[in-house]
C-alpha cells in the first residue's frame, strides 16, 4: 500500500462517512467491496466499517519491518495490544496498539 504513514477512518456507517469526507475534502475514493473499505486517491488513507474488532475512530498507520516484533516492543514500552496482527489478503499485515495516552496506533507491513 504505502511506505509512509497514513490515516484510517473507521465509522459506524462507512458509506455515510465516505460521502461526508468526499464532499468535504473533494476526495476521490476507490471502493474495495470485499473489505467494505475505500482508499482515498491519490492516498494515503481510507475509510472502513466499524465492527467488534475495529472500533470507530481515526488510526494512523506506520510502516514497519516486522508487525509482530514491533507490537511486542510497543507492549514492552507500556502500550496495550488492541488488535492482534491480521493479514489483509493480497496487501499485507496489520496490527493496532493503544499507546500510554490512549491513542490507537496502527502497524503495517506489505
Amino acid at each position: 500500500m504505502n511506505d509512509k504513514p497514513w490515516i484510517d477512518i473507521t465509522a459506524a456507517d462507512a458509506q455515510a462517512a465516505r460521502d461526508f469526507y468526499a464532499e468535504l475534502f473533494g476526495w476521490r475514493l476507490q471502493l474495495l467491496e470485499a473489505a467494505n473499505y475505500a482508499l482515498v486517491e491519490p492516498g494515503p488513507g481510507g475509510i472502513g466499517q466499524a465492527d467488534a474488532t475495529h472500533p470507530r475512530g481515526i488510526v494512523t498507520y506506520f510502516p514497519v519491518d516486522d508487525v509482530e516484533a514491533t507490537l511486542a516492543r510497543a507492549v514492552e514500552l507500556g502500550a496495550r495490544a488492541d488488535t492482534p496482527p491480521w493479514t489483509v489478503p493480497g496487501l499485507g499485515t496489520m496490527a493496532i496498539f493503544v499507546d500510554r495516552d490512549g491513542n490507537r496506533v496502527g502497524l503495517w507491513k506489505d
